[in-house]
């Protein structure tokens, strides 16, 4: 089952322990250009069962898209592929522009 990591939660893991978490952002091109957190891996989610060589599994790994959905099913993906560490950022880049850091542009 996939945990969820609020955002300040991965906030204070990234300050704390930057070497033992990526990010993973799976939306599209187009959304990562109008914003994004870094530092983080982008492979959008069409294109993950395909580069899963390139995501770390000696790290945890938090899947992050708009809101949550689609991070959420590529989570779930990767356990499935033997990813021992992984987490979704519930509520998305979204609630990172709220709760963590307000110039992360916001987008609906």
């Amino acid at each position: 089952m996939v945990a969820h990591l609020g955002p300040r939660a991965v906030a204070d893991r990234l300050r704390e322990e930057p070497e033992e978490v990526v990010l993973l952002d799976v939306r599209e091109p187009f959304e990562r250009e109008y914003a994004a957190i870094e530092p983080s891996l982008h492979i959008p989610m069409q294109e993950v069962a395909d580069r899963t060589d390139e995501i770390p599994r000696d790290r945890t790994v938090v899947v992050y898209c708009h809101t949550g959905a689609r991070s959420l099913m590529v989570a779930g993906f990767l356990e499935t592929r033997g990813f021992r560490s992984v987490a979704n950022l519930r509520g998305g880049i979204e609630a990172w522009s709220i709760d963590v850091d307000s110039g992360v542009p916001r987008y609906g």
